[in-house]
C-alpha cells in the first residue's frame, strides 16, 4: 500500500516523536572549517581578498553529518569510519559521545585526520551562493579496508539499516570495503541504503565502478541529474523528465531498490520516490527561500530512512 504522507510530513524534519531502529553509517569522518561570505562572489574575484564572516571548525564528514541528524530519529546510531592519529582524534571521538553516537572508528597510526574547507559565496538575484568544498587529497577514510569492516560485522549485523555513500567508492581500497559491508548486511537481513555522492561522481568514476553498489542497495538516494549522467541519459527537466528516467534505472540495476530521486531548481526541492512494481510518490521537501542549505540534505535523508523503515 502506498503511504499517504511523505517523509517531510511524517515523521517530518524536526525529528521523530518515538526514536526507533538502529542505524550504522559508513563514511568520511574528519574536521571541517565552514564559512559563508556575505560580501564576496567567487566570479568577481580577480585579486587577493580579506573577508570577515562567521566561520567555525567542527567535526564533520559524510558519516558524522548524517549521524548527527539521525540521532533525532533513531534509537541507536553508530559511525564506522577510518580516522587519523593526531590531536583531532580525541576531539572527533568526544563529539560522537556528545551527540550520543556509538564509536566504531578505526584509527590509522601515524597519520593526520582529514581536513576540509567549505566556503559559500554571497547569494545573488535570489540564487543561493555557490559552494566551494576543498577536501584533503588523501584522507584516512580512503583506506578503510575489508578486514576492518569485517571486524565491525557485529555492528553491521545488529543494525536495522546500513547507510553508505559514494565517497567511499573513490578509492579501490574503501570501495572493496564498502561492498564487503553491504554483503555482510544483506546476509544478516540488515537493509542497505546508499547515497550517490559526490554529485559529479559520473565525472570521477565509470558507471561499472558504481553500479555494483547500487545493485547491493535496498534504497538509493540521488540527485536525478547525477543518475542520468551516470547512465548516459539526458539530464531530466522537471518531474516528467525524472519519470522518463525510471525505465533506464530498472534496466541498469537488477532487483528493485527504492529510489529517492531529488530534483528541482537546486535538486533539493522535490523528490520522486519510486520502486518498480510498487511505490510511486512525489513530494516537496520543504527546501526553499530562507531555508539553510547546509545540513538540509542530511536531515531530509534521516527522516526518509525512518519513514522507509516504518513502512508496511
Amino acid at each position: 500500500m502506498a503511504p499517504s504522507r511523505s517523509p517531510a510530513e511524517w515523521p517530518g524534519l524536526e525529528g521523530a516523536d518515538e526514536r526507533r531502529f538502529g542505524l550504522l553509517v559508513i563514511g568520511d569522518v574528519g574536521i571541517e572549517v565552514r564559512a559563508s561570505l556575505p560580501d564576496v562572489r567567487f566570479t568577481d574575484l580577480d585579486a587577493d581578498r580579506l573577508s570577515y564572516a562567521p566561520a567555525r571548525a567542527m567535526v564533520a564528514g559524510t558519516a558524522v553529518n548524517l549521524a548527527r541528524c539521525a540521532a533525532r530519529y533513531f534509537r541507536r546510531v553508530g559511525v564506522l569510519g577510518k580516522v587519523g592519529d593526531d590531536d583531532f582524534t580525541q576531539v572527533i571521538r568526544g563529539e560522537l559521545r556528545r551527540i550520543g553516537v556509538d564509536d566504531h572508528l578505526r584509527v590509522e597510526p601515524g597519520t593526520a585526520n582529514g581536513v576540509a574547507v567549505m566556503l559559500r559565496d554571497r547569494p545573488c538575484g535570489g540564487v543561493p551562493g555557490s559552494r566551494l568544498l576543498v577536501v584533503g587529497d588523501d584522507p584516512p577514510g580512503r583506506r578503510l579496508a575489508e578486514r576492518e569492516v569485517r571486524a565491525a560485522a557485529a555492528g553491521i549485523e545488529g543494525a536495522d539499516v546500513l547507510v553508505t555513500d559514494g565517497y567511499s567508492l573513490l578509492s579501490p581500497v574503501s570501495r572493496a570495503a564498502l561492498r564487503a559491508a553491504a554483503r555482510t548486511a544483506r546476509a544478516a537481513g540488515t537493509r542497505v541504503a546508499f547515497d550517490l555522492v559526490p554529485h559529479d561522481i559520473d565525472a570521477r568514476l565509470p558507471a561499472e565502478a558504481v553500479l555494483p553498489m547500487l545493485t547491493l542497495s535496498d534504497l538509493v538516494i540521488s540527485e536525478a541529474p547525477t543518475l542520468a549522467r551516470l547512465l548516459g541519459r539526458p539530464v531530466p527537466a522537471g518531474g516528467q523528465g525524472v519519470r522518463e528516467l525510471l525505465p533506464a534505472l530498472d534496466r541498469a540495476v537488477p532487483g528493485c531498490p527504492l529510489w529517492l530521486l531529488r530534483f528541482g531548481a537546486t535538486s533539493l526541492e522535490r523528490v520522486l520516490a519510486y520502486q518498480r512494481g510498487g511505490l510511486m510518490l512525489e513530494y516537496a521537501t520543504g527546501y526553499g527561500d530562507g531555508v539553510q542549505r547546509a545540513g538540509f540534505g542530511d536531515l531530509l535523508a534521516a527522516a526518509e530512512l525512518y519513514w522507509w523503515l516504518s513502512g508496511p
